[in-house]
C-alpha cells in the first residue's frame, strides 16, 4: 500500500510562482513551446514559497550564499573535503547541542564507523534494532562529519543506535567499492540482528548508496533490512523536471548540462544500465525491496527522480511512503533549526520506529 504525503503541493507553488494579477500575468511575455516538449520562456522573478516557514525563508539567502563558495566538483578533492567538513563539523556541533548523543569510533569488518548513541538510552523498543547511516557528498566527501550530520537527531529522537558507514569514495576508489563496505558492515551486523530489526537510510549520494546496497544484498541472496529510506536521491540518476528547475530557483539558472551519476569520480567506467547503479531499471528487483521511505522538497534537483523512483516501487508493490517539503533544498534537514528539518526527523524516526521489527 502507498502512502503519499506533501507537505504543501509543488505544481500549485510552481503554478502560481511569479504571479501577481491576471493583468500582470497578460502583461507577461508568452513562453515559446517547441515540438519536442521543450519551453523556452523570457527571463523572470520566482519569489521564495509562501508556503515554507518564516525560519526557512530567512535562512534561504544564506545557504544560497554559503553554497555559492562551495568549490567546483572538478576542485582538487583535498580542498573539497575540508570545505565540507568545516560546514559538517559546524552542523553537528549544533545538532549536538538540540539532541543530546554519545559518539564513539568502531571498526566493524574492517570498515570505519561512528556509532551514535542517544545520552538519554536505546529505548526498551529499540534495544534490539538498529540504523545504519550512508552519508552523502556526492561519493567524494561526508565521511565523519557528514555522517554524524545524518545520524544526531535520529539517534537522539528515535531513542536509537545509529552506525554512520565510512564508505570507500571517489577518486581514489571506483563502484562498486561503496557498496563492497555496506554489504560487509550489514553481513556482519547480521550476527548480532534479525534482518527485519536493521533499517538503513541515506541523503543525497547516500540514498543512491542505500538504493545501489540493498539491489547488491538481493544480487548475493542476502535477506533485506526490515525498512530502508533514500532522501534527495534513490533508484534512478538524476532527470526530470526537477533537474532543469531547481537550480532556476536555486539562483543557479538552468544548467546547460545536467549533472550525471556517471560524471562523478566513483562511476568512471561504469555500465549506466547496470541495476545495481540503478537499481530502478530493474522491476525484479524492486519488487523484492523492502518498505521504503522517501524524502526531497520542491527546490531538490532530485526531487523527480525520488517521486518516479517512488512510482517505481509502488508499481513492483512494496510499501512506501513518500514526503515533499515545500520551498526545501537538497538536503534541507542537514541544518537542524528549520521547523522542516525538525519535522523530517519525526518523520525518519517514526518510520522506521513503526516498521522495524514487524
Amino acid at each position: 500500500m502507498r502512502t503519499l504525503r506533501f507537505s504543501l503541493a509543488a505544481s500549485a507553488a510552481m503554478l502560481f510562482a511569479g504571479v501577481v494579477s491576471p493583468s500582470a500575468c497578460a502583461q507577461a511575455s508568452a513562453p515559446a513551446f517547441h515540438a519536442d516538449g521543450s519551453v523556452t520562456s523570457p527571463a523572470i522573478t520566482i519569489p521564495y514559497s509562501a508556503y515554507a516557514s518564516p525560519q526557512a525563508r530567512a535562512f534561504f539567502p544564506k545557504m544560497l550564499a554559503a553554497g555559492s563558495k562551495a568549490p567546483p566538483i572538478t576542485a582538487p578533492i583535498a580542498q573539497s573535503r575540508a570545505f565540507y567538513d568545516r560546514m559538517n563539523s559546524d552542523r553537528a556541533a549544533r545538532m549536538e547541542k538540540m539532541y543530546p548523543v554519545n559518539i564513539h569510533s568502531e571498526t566493524i569488518a574492517g570498515v570505519g564507523t561512528d556509532v551514535v548513541l542517544p545520552a538519554q538510552g536505546v529505548s526498551t523498543e529499540n534495544r534490539n534494532r538498529v540504523l545504519v547511516n550512508l552519508h552523502g557528498g556526492a561519493f567524494l566527501w561526508g565521511a565523519h562529519s557528514g555522517g554524524l550530520v545524518e545520524a544526531i537527531p535520529i539517534a537522539s529522537l528515535g531513542r536509537i543506535k545509529v552506525i554512520t558507514v565510512d564508505y570507500r569514495q571517489g577518486p581514489e576508489h571506483t563502484f562498486p567499492a561503496a557498496s563492497d563496505d555496506v554489504e560487509a558492515v550489514y553481513r556482519a551486523l547480521l550476527k548480532h540482528y534479525k534482518p527485519n530489526q536493521i533499517g538503513i537510510y541515506g541523503c543525497s549520494a547516500g540514498g543512491v548508496l542505500t538504493a545501489e546496497a540493498t539491489a547488491r544484498f538481493i544480487s548475493d541472496k542476502l535477506p533485506v533490512p526490515g525498512a530502508i529510506g533514500t532522501f534527495c536521491g534513490s533508484l534512478l540518476d538524476i532527470d526530470g523536471d526537477s533537474s532543469y528547475v531547481a537550480p532556476l530557483l536555486n539562483g543557479a539558472g538552468v544548467p546547460a548540462h545536467q549533472l550525471k551519476l556517471m560524471d562523478l569520480p566513483y562511476f568512471h567506467g561504469v555500465n549506466p544500465r547496470d541495476p545495481l547503479v540503478q537499481p530502478g531499471l530493474s522491476p525484479a528487483l524492486l519488487a523484492k525491496y523492502p518498505p521504503t521511505l522517501l524524502i526531497t522538497g520542491t527546490r531538490d534537483m532530485t526531487m523527480s527522480s525520488v517521486l518516479y523512483s517512488q512510482q517505481l516501487l509502488d508499481q513492483a508493490g512494496v510499501p512506501t511512503e513518500l514526503h515533499v517539503w515545500e520551498g526545501m533544498w537538497h538536503s534541507f534537514f542537514s541544518d537542524p533549526e528549520l521547523p522542516e528539518s525538525q519535522q523530517a526527523y519525526r518523520v525518519i524516526a517514526t518510520f522506521f520506529l513503526h516498521h522495524l521489527g514487524h
